[in-house]
């Protein structure tokens, strides 16, 4: 274990030693599932992750709102700041509440959801396959679909929605290439860039959303700090009442509103 915190270290891993012990568990567990050399598992899990890929892809599991999640290469790794969008949506989960994460990834909302209002119900919305595989597994009392947002949902969830959620991409497509290099090279770019501004994909879930949404739903949007006035004015334009929700702890930006 020395050997892995040094190379880690020497790779530039600022938490050489928490990192090493997630890899040595990570290498036990496929040991035990594989059949494997526990040892040799380890190695190249190191060898991964010193080539700058992302932990958790590495690991296959991300930790968010309490919970374990799993989260696959390729797939958008949730951040910790989207735990302030979770907890928006758990506040206004009810039994039997119907609840649709897009733009979903591997589903980090939705099962908060679910852990905190098992009566609810829940869907994940996700364009890319790999996404939908991982919401599937961690949304195993809820419902994975692929899709181009509403485009995945079931017709019959029309005027039926209370809440919809997401953190869409909301990086200006001339900043994607100023991102850390983890997330350049090792997310799909889609997941990234938001357009012009960042808010592309905030403006097609918006104009969609009233033929979803039931009497009295809301809207809750992630987006960056700077972006939060533009985009209560997009919800304006919608028709909606907005409110900007910030968490200053977890540099978090969320505008929220319900459908007038």
């Amino acid at each position: 274990m020395d050997d892995v915190v040094a190379a880690l270290r020497s790779a530039g891993c600022v938490w050489a030693e928490e990192e090493a012990e997630q890899l040595r568990r990570a290498a036990l567990d496929q040991a035990v599932r594989t059949g494997e050399v526990a040892a040799s598992l380890l190695r190249r899990l190191v060898a991964r992750r010193v080539a700058g890929e992302p932990l958790e892809h590495v690991v296959g599991r991300v930790r968010f709102a309490g919970m374990t999640l799993l989260v696959t290469p390729g797939v958008f790794v949730p951040r910790r700041r989207t735990e302030h969008l979770a907890e928006l949506a758990v506040e206004r989960a009810r039994p039997g509440s119907v609840i649709v994460e897009l733009c979903s990834g591997a589903a980090p909302v939705a099962a908060a959801v679910l852990a905190a209002e098992q009566e609810a119900v829940v869907h994940a919305v996700d364009s890319h396959p790999a996404a939908v595989a991982c919401a599937e597994r961690n949304l195993r009392d809820g419902h994975a679909h692929r899709g181009d947002l509403y485009g995945g949902l079931p017709r019959l969830l029309r005027r039926r929605v209370d809440v919809v959620v997401a953190s869409p991409p909301y990086v200006p497509s001339d900043e994607v290439s100023l991102m850390p290099r983890e997330a350049r090279i090792y997310e799909e770019r889609a997941a990234l860039d938001g357009g012009s501004d960042g808010l592309d994909l905030h403006r097609r879930i918006l104009a969609e959303a009233p033929r979803w949404l039931a009497p009295g739903g809301q809207v809750l949007l992630e987006c960056a700090a700077r972006q939060a006035g533009a985009l209560t004015d997009l919800f304006r334009e919608h028709g909606f009442s907005p409110e900007i929700a910030r968490d200053e702890e977890r540099e978090a930006t969320a505008v929220v509103a319900p459908l007038l």
